[in-house]
């Protein structure tokens, strides 16, 4: 995986960049961008091999992800959004 600090990684998406802020889910005040980490070719073990996708209707990404990692800044409670490719 290849670590993107802060607005920097906003493009390190596999689908829409990503926003630099977003609603806290616990409190619902704003989480700022820390930083992205994404998969790309290459790699040796994929988050998407971890669990199986579908079994006993549970989801599980199914292919290589993105993920952007958010703190409130009111909270200070992490908060993640995820992409595949």
């Amino acid at each position: 995986m290849k670590i993107h600090l802060g607005e920097k990684g906003l493009d390190a998406s596999w689908q829409a960049p990503f926003p630099k802020e977003v609603k806290c889910h616990k409190c619902e005040g704003m989480a700022r961008i820390m930083f992205v980490v994404r998969e790309a070719g290459g790699e040796k073990e994929y988050v998407c091999n971890l669990h199986e996708n579908g079994k006993d209707d549970k989801y599980w990404p199914h292919d290589a992800i993105a993920c952007a990692v958010y703190l409130c800044s009111e909270c200070f409670e992490p908060n993640a959004l995820l992409n595949q490719a």
